[in-house]
């Protein structure tokens, strides 16, 4: 293959812009068009045809990043009981927003900005919003609107990872940390007796 023709010509050009600029991201490096074309081996101009500036590709990223969550997230709740499950998601959670946190800051950020990005978002958490709903029927945890016990769990973990991303918690403790965190999330979460 000559210079030009591979200058040009990129099998899998979407998946391939969409991999560097998470990586320039997670480097904290500033994402430039001209600058991802030239890591991946295609002329300056060739990334418009999948992005047409900058943003679109954050947003595509950005959607990205959710359709990988989600699938890590159901894998993560697929078999066990409910507390099982519930520590499995904690853990799918906690990891990507550890091992990904660049981007997941992207996703959050733009959730808020664009249909698709919120669309994909909704995607993600379907499982482990049906996970908390059968919790909710089996009576382990407390009845209520299922988006605002689900924001509960989310942001739980959500801060969680948070900290070990902003270097107050030790990510090497993570193994004992999730689970004693889960155990306390069910804790708050389990129905009690009405007050007489």
């Amino acid at each position: 293959m000559t210079t030009s023709a591979r200058t040009y010509h990129h099998g899998n050009l979407r998946p391939a812009l969409l991999a560097a600029a998470e990586s320039a991201l997670a480097a904290g490096e500033d994402l430039s068009m001209r600058e991802l074309a030239r890591q991946v081996g295609v002329s300056h101009a060739a990334p418009r045809r999948h992005f047409p500036d900058k943003q679109a590709l954050l947003d595509a990223l950005a959607e990205d990043g959710f359709v990988r969550l989600g699938d890590e997230l159901r894998d993560a709740i697929a078999e066990g009981d409910f507390s099982a499950r519930l520590l499995g998601f904690a853990r799918a959670y906690v990891a990507f927003a550890v091992e990904h946190a660049a981007l997941l800051d992207l996703m959050w950020a733009g959730k808020h900005r664009l249909e698709a990005v919120r669309v994909a978002s909704d995607q993600a958490f379907r499982a482990p919003l049906a996970l908390i709903a059968e919790g909710q029927a089996a009576g382990e945890v407390v009845a209520g609107d299922l988006e605002e016990v689900g924001t509960v769990a989310v942001a739980t973990l959500h801060g969680l990872a948070a900290m070990v991303n902003n270097g107050m918690l030790d990510a090497a403790a993570l193994d004992e940390i999730v689970p004693a965190t889960v155990e306390r999330l069910l804790l708050g979460l389990r129905p009690r007796a009405p007050k007489p």
